[in-house]
């Protein structure tokens, strides 16, 4: 067997081949790290499968557009999706599962359990996507079941996810370790996304706009502005100087609890936002 053959990827489509593979793993006493993607796969998410690579002997990245986050209106049908480009760049990294199943393998047609989180999913995203955590923890709580990791990563960008699967792994008494890695920008300040490619040029240079606020406002919070409304109004009068930019919410939060903050504490806050830029849907945060 050749160097490449013996560390390209194993991909698994059905649930209980990939079972039996991971039974083996865990009879070796190999440690399991899990990386969900919806795939489109950027530097960000190839970031997530290194840090999976550093802690675990056994990595397994999922490939799966999950309709029940999705809204009857948002871009389930349209999401980007490109499996050839997905593996290319993966084959790159090293040898680990990959596992891409079906919308029916994960969902059969009489499907009807799904997991709900009452409050950290209340906010922010919350709001304007209320069916959105429910997906995610579903698919996510399925995973963990499918994959028994011992540890999972997910993505700063995405911070209200991961707090919210925090609180579902803590709830629910899951028994996996969550690993946060940092938010991925592209050079221009820009957060990494898979929804990034939907943007034209123009788009582009005005989507910038979302990152240069938020570093604003920690440049604030470090020269000593605690106040939560001054830190919020210079934020959206930036944003609002962009024409193509629409602001679904601007809120500082507590880290952990994601409640809303009257005032700033340093090292404890979190800045989120999410906005349109004409017809796509964008997120960022910064830790203040």
């Amino acid at each position: 067997m050749s160097e490449t053959e013996s560390t390209a990827p194993q991909v698994f489509r059905d649930i209980a081949p990939l079972q039996q593979h991971l039974q083996e793993v865990r009879r070796e006493g190999r440690k399991i790290a899990l990386v969900p993607t919806m795939g489109a796969l950027h530097e960000g998410h190839l970031a997530l499968v290194r840090k999976a690579l550093e802690v675990a002997e056994e990595v397994v990245v999922t490939i799966f557009v999950n309709p029940t986050q999705f809204g009857p209106s948002e871009d389930l049908a349209s999401y980007p999706r490109n499996e050839e480009a997905d593996l290319q760049a993966l084959g790159k990294l090293g040898k680990f599962t990959i596992f891409i199943p079906a919308a029916e393998e994960m969902y059969p047609a009489d499907f009807s359990t799904f997991i709900d989180e009452a409050k950290l999913s209340k906010g922010l995203c919350g709001v304007s996507r209320p069916q959105f955590f429910r997906g995610v923890l579903t698919i996510v709580g399925k995973l963990f079941n499918i994959v028994h990791p011992d540890v999972a990563v997910f993505g700063q960008k995405d911070a209200q996810q991961a707090a919210v699967i925090q609180k579902m792994v803590r709830d629910l008494h899951f028994g996996v370790e969550i690993l946060t890695h940092p938010t991925v920008r592209e050079e221009d300040g820009l957060a990494m996304s898979s929804r990034n490619q939907y943007l034209s040029n123009a788009q582009r240079e005005e989507a910038r706009a979302l990152s240069k606020s938020l570093f604003k406002a920690k440049q604030m919070v470090e020269e000593g502005v605690c106040s939560t409304d001054r830190v919020i109004a210079e934020v959206t009068h930036l944003l609002s100087q962009h024409r193509r930019v629409r602001l679904i919410y601007a809120q500082i939060v507590d880290s952990e609890t994601l409640e809303a903050r009257r005032e700033i504490v340093p090292g404890k806050s979190l800045f989120a936002l999410a906005a349109w830029v004409d017809q796509v849907r964008l997120i960022d945060n910064i830790q203040l």
